[in-house]
Formats: C-alpha cells, sequence, structure tokens
C-alpha cells in the first residue's frame, strides 16, 4: 500500500509539472493529501472513457456502422443531435438530485456503468438485428447512453473542482485527452493495416470489427467505472436541494443574474461552430469526389493524432488563461473552414490530395480539443464548490438546446448548401473570438 502511494506521489509529481506539486487552491483542506490518488484516479478514468468515445463517435463511427449494416438515413442523421443533447439537456434536473448527496462520485460510476449497458444492448442489436430494426434499436439505446452520460458530464466537474488544485485542471483534462489520443491511434493503425480479410467482411456488410469495438468500449467504460470508484472525495455541501424542477427553474436565473456566468455561456454557445466544422468539411471531401482519407481508420487516426498532440498543449495553456484558449480554438477551426470552403468552391480537386484533407481534418480537430478544454477548464476555475453543480448543468442544458438547433444546418445545406452552412459557421466563429477575449481571467 506505501508503494503504491509512493508510486502515484511520483507519478502525480512528474504529471503535474510543478515543483509545488502539493498546492491545493479551491479545493477543502482535507482533500490536499488525497490529491495525487485523486488527479491519477480522474486521468485513468477520463482517458479510458475518451477513448471508448471515440471507439463509438456518434459523428463517425455508429454511421458508419448502420450505413454499412443497411439501417436507413434517418437514423444516420439523427445520431449526432441526440448523443449531443441528450448528454446536456436533463443535466439541470440531475444537478438537484447531486447537491443532496455530500458524496458525489457514485453518480459517476452510476453513469459509467449505464453507459456501458447501453453500448452492451448494441452489440447485442448488431449481432441479431438489420435494417430498419437495427436503426431503431441503435438510437434508442443511444439516448440511454447520452443519458448516463449526462450524469457523468455534470458529476465530473463537481468532484473534480473539489478533489483537484484549480491550478491542475486544465492539465487533468489535457492529459487525459493526450493519452486517449494516442490510444486512439493504436486503434486506428490497426484498422487500417488489417488484414484484407476484415476489409472484405466489411464490404459484405459483416458486423465483426463493429462487434469488437462495441466490446472493447464496454469493457472501457466498466473499468472507469471501477477506476473513479477510488477517488477520494470529501463530503460537500448539500444545500440547494428540494424538488428538481423547481430548483432547476431557479438555476436557469443564474444566465441573468450572474452576469459573468450569462456571458460565458453566450460565449459557449458560438464555440459550437468547432463541433460542427469536422462533421461539414467531411461532407464538402466527400461531395469533391472519392477520397481515401474519408474511409474509418484514416478518420479515427486523424482525431486521435490531433488529440495526442494537442490536449497537453491546450490544458496547461487553459490552466494559465482559458478563455484565450476558447478565443484561439474558435479562430482556429474559422481559419480551417475558410480554407475548406475556399478550396471547395474553387478548386474542390485539391480536397481529394489526402495530404490536405488530412490536415484539414486534423486542424479543425486540434481546434475542438482547444475549445473544449478551455471551457471546461474556465467553467471550473469560475465556480465556487457551492455553485459549479448548477453552473455546469445550467450551461450544458442551454448547449443542449442549441445542439438541437443544429438539425436546421442540415435545412439550410438542403436548400442553400454547403457553402451557406460554412459561412454561417464561420460567422459565429468569429463572434466566439471576439467575446471570449472579452471574459474575465478566472485562473
Amino acid at each position: 500500500m506505501a508503494n503504491d502511494k509512493a508510486l502515484t506521489d511520483r507519478m502525480y509529481g512528474y504529471l503535474a509539472e510543478d515543483e509545488d506539486a502539493r498546492v491545493c487552491k479551491d479545493i477543502p483542506e482535507a482533500a490536499c493529501n488525497d490529491q495525487p490518488q485523486a488527479f491519477m484516479a480522474h486521468i485513468f478514468a477520463l482517458t479510458l472513457t475518451k477513448l471508448g468515445d471515440s471507439l463509438v463517435s456518434a459523428r463517425l463511427v455508429l454511421p458508419w456502422m448502420l450505413s454499412t449494416l443497411g439501417a436507413p438515413a434517418v437514423f444516420i442523421s439523427a445520431l449526432v443531435p441526440l448523443r449531443e443533447s441528450l448528454a446536456l439537456l436533463p443535466q439541470l434536473f440531475i444537478a438537484q438530485r447531486l447537491r443532496e448527496r455530500p458524496v458525489r462520485k457514485w453518480f459517476w460510476v452510476a453513469g459509467s456503468i449505464g453507459q456501458a449497458l447501453a453500448l452492451a444492448g448494441m452489440l447485442i442489436a448488431v449481432l441479431s438485428l438489420r435494417g430498419a430494426a437495427l436503426g431503431w434499436a441503435v438510437v434508442s439505446l443511444l439516448a440511454v447512453f447520452s443519458l448516463a452520460r449526462g450524469v457523468c458530464s455534470v458529476t465530473v466537474k463537481d468532484v473534480e473542482g473539489k478533489t483537484v488544485s484549480k491550478s491542475r485542471r486544465g492539465r487533468l483534462s489535457g492529459i487525459a485527452a493526450a493519452a486517449a489520443g494516442l490510444l486512439s491511434v493504436l486503434t486506428a493503425l490497426v484498422i487500417i493495416f488489417s488484414p484484407t480479410l476484415l476489409g472484405e467482411q466489411l464490404n459484405n456488410g459483416n458486423a465483426t470489427l463493429f462487434v469488437a469495438l462495441l466490446a472493447f468500449a464496454i469493457m472501457l467504460w466498466t473499468s472507469a467505472a471501477l477506476i473513479y470508484a477510488q477517488v477520494p472525495e470529501v463530503a460537500g455541501a448539500t444545500e440547494g436541494g428540494g424538488n428538481a424542477i423547481v430548483e432547476a427553474l431557479k438555476s436557469v436565473r443564474l444566465l441573468w443574474t450572474d452576469k459573468q456566468f450569462g456571458q460565458f455561456v453566450l460565449t459557449r454557445s458560438l464555440l459550437v461552430s468547432s463541433a460542427f466544422a469536422i462533421p461539414y468539411v467531411v461532407v464538402m471531401i466527400q461531395r469533391s469526389g472519392e477520397s481515401s482519407l474519408t474511409n474509418l481508420g484514416g478518420m479515427m487516426l486523424a482525431s486521435g493524432l490531433a488529440g495526442l498532440m494537442a490536449g497537453r498543449f491546450w490544458g496547461k495553456w487553459s490552466d494559465r488563461a482559458s478563455h484565450h484558449v476558447m478565443a484561439a480554438a474558435a479562430l482556429m477551426a474559422v481559419l480551417v473552414m475558410a480554407i475548406a470552403l475556399a478550396l471547395f468552391v474553387y478548386a474542390d480537386n485539391w480536397l481529394l490530395l489526402q495530404p490536405v484533407a488530412a490536415l484539414l481534418i486534423f486542424t479543425a480537430a486540434v481546434a475542438h480539443h482547444g475549445a473544449r478544454v478551455g471551457r471546461k477548464t474556465y467553467l471550473v476555475d469560475m465556480a465556487t464548490q457551492e455553485t459549479r453543480a448548477q453552473f455546469t448543468a445550467v450551461s450544458n442544458t442551454v448547449i443542449g438546446l442549441v445542439l438541437l438547433l443544429g438539425i436546421l444546418l442540415g435545412v439550410l445545406d438542403t436548400y442553400f448548401g454547403v457553402e451557406a452552412v460554412m459561412l454561417v459557421l464561420i460567422a459565429l466563429g468569429l463572434t466566439a473570438a471576439a467575446r471570449a477575449m472579452r471574459l474575465p481571467a478566472v485562473e
């Protein structure tokens, strides 16, 4: 036991990259000595779930799976809005239940197990169903998965805020993203260099690869739950509980009663442009003609490399100025979209060149990682132990509604083309960057 604690302390000291590795800012005094264990447990658990996200991505893997196995396109178009919005919208109500419990890590453990069970259902569906029946099953189970993910999302920020120092949180997110990126790269390389037989199986509608990905993801979320149960969380405040709906409506008032929080939520809403950048850049590449980059392994490789190379950089910068990270990420996404749009309109054959397409997708993924790390760190640092769960829930609920509005981008694309969609996203990105720079520093 003593050796395990010594190893944990050494790993924490190395990853914290600071002579004063025991610094304790904005966490209870009782949690100070346990910070190394909490830091490492968060890193391991988040790394596993971030890797799982790449293996069952609603932007990439699940659409590929449904298309390969014959599900109608209507189910494919519903995946991203369903995945993103249902993980966010219920969080206002979850937050009130969370505040009633002095120790909250078990919400995250339960949410992680719930996600594993939903994926187990998908695995059974892939083995036994095809066509529309498979589409209904996957969409329904994705709804369960997303709701369980929402429980984890609102919990992790609260627990992290109680157990990890204010000057370490961005670093934690960045390291987890980089580690998951490395593992995603290795997984993508396995897929790319798999035997020809696997490719033939996929072309024939065989579910072998998807069964393997789902089984691996189930194992990752189950392991993450076991690891997160080891987080040494001290009891927290329980004030503010009560009827979930009443308290949720009261919490919404924070958007206009707390000016700084309201400005942050507006900025984060505009930052969703970076989330839509990747799929619409891919759309332009696909509409320009056949491109080898758009295969499953290549897309996973580009995204994994982005997380591997950018996660720690964004994390360390976020600990110094997370609002600057949000602005930089927004501008990077704008630059990628502007270049992709110019090529699509004036020289679409360039988008078929694998190095060009790879660089665009990689850079868009880097920007998205920056936006996520920056806004998460800003929110956790801006809030207090008493307001963190509420701030997270209100913010995520608003963003869930904004993401649902993203369905309108599909309508815009249908009637005016992808060019109009990109112009709207570029305008939103520029506005997000400007507003992020005006946010006060919270570090």
